[in-house]
């Protein structure tokens, strides 16, 4: 019974704004992820601003995405909220069935958006150097 009650806390409620979120979010981890590829400077250039304005908003809001909370109760953190800093344990729950604890999550999240920064620098400067 008790795992059952742990894959409803770690579900993004099932609202329209809930999963419009979601959405939102995978759109974004999936630029994130690839958007290092893009062979326009411009798109490039978005994505380099990207990666450390969104770390930036991490570290400035403990974890938290404003979009969401913001959306769904008008404050920058809602305690109440069970879905601020979630996202990301959210999906290591699906896709690994484990749950890594928050320092190690961080360590994780900001090392893979370093080096998809560094990657995508790499390749701004490949085009534009070419």
């Amino acid at each position: 019974m008790a795992l059952i009650d742990i894959q409803e806390r770690m579900a993004p409620k099932k609202d329209r704004l809930g999963l419009s979120c979601l959405a939102f979010h995978m759109a974004v981890s999936a630029f994130v992820l690839i958007g290092w590829l893009i062979s326009s400077t411009e798109a490039l250039l978005f994505y380099l601003l990207l990666l450390p304005a969104m770390a930036a908003q991490w570290a400035v809001n403990q974890g938290s995405c404003v979009i969401n909370t913001w959306l769904r109760t008008g404050h920058w953190r809602d305690p109440e909220n069970g879905e601020d800093g979630r996202y990301l344990v959210m999906l290591c729950d699906w896709l690994f069935a484990m749950r890594p604890d928050p320092s190690s999550l961080d360590r994780f999240a900001y090392s893979t958006v370093l080096i998809l920064w560094i990657l995508g620098l790499g390749h701004f400067f490949s085009l534009t150097l070419a």
